[in-house]
């Protein structure tokens, strides 16, 4: 008894998919209609209305979205020029301490305190390796791009403009200077 109920109920549900199926075929189909010339002209020139406003929409869209990524690009760009900038002053500022690590070595004794102060000097300057500090090459002739001349010296026998001393190494950071180096040249 309880099979019969069942497939009687299914039977049933079949029947009203079947009917709504049915139902729906008819809801579809079309009730054919005569437009005059003028309600033709009208729905065409509404159908390109429309056409052009989807058109501006597409336009509009593809032209946010160029602009968005454009701004994406910029606030990238400024965001790393910052860390960079950032990096710069911060190599600047430990300059100084180098220097004095430098000089101490300069003068240290010979000793296992002073062996110590140049392995902490190392690992100073490595740091800042670490952090794209570079020194500035001082040999050879003055260039004011990368030089700061302190002094000037008349040495017969070596080319006008000749670097004779270096008083203080030059760095740069990423390619922009950080600091110039000073130094003496040749008249």
């Amino acid at each position: 008894m309880a099979e019969d109920k069942k497939k009687a109920a299914e039977e049933a549900a079949v029947k009203e998919a079947e009917q709504a199926e049915a139902e729906s075929a008819e809801e579809t189909e079309y009730e054919e209609m005569t437009l005059s010339p003028e309600e033709v002209k009208a729905l065409k020139e509404k159908l390109d209305k429309l056409e052009a406003d989807k058109e501006d929409a597409v336009k509009q869209a593809q032209r946010l979205q160029a602009e968005f990524e454009n701004y994406r690009k910029r606030n990238a760009q400024v965001a790393a020029e910052s860390r960079d900038d950032g990096v710069r002053e911060t190599v600047k500022n430990l300059l100084p301490v180098l220097d004095n690590f430098e000089r101490a070595m300069e003068n240290a004794p010979d000793d296992a305190f002073a062996e110590g102060i140049g392995n902490i000097e190392k690992q100073f300057a490595d740091a800042l390796k670490k952090c794209g500090a570079e020194v500035i090459p001082a040999e050879g002739v003055f260039d004011p791009n990368l030089h700061d001349a302190v002094m000037k010296d008349s040495v017969d026998g070596e080319e006008s403009g000749k670097i004779l001393a270096v008083f203080q190494k030059g760095y740069k950071v990423k390619g922009k200077i950080v600091r110039f180096a000073m130094v003496k040249v040749n008249e």
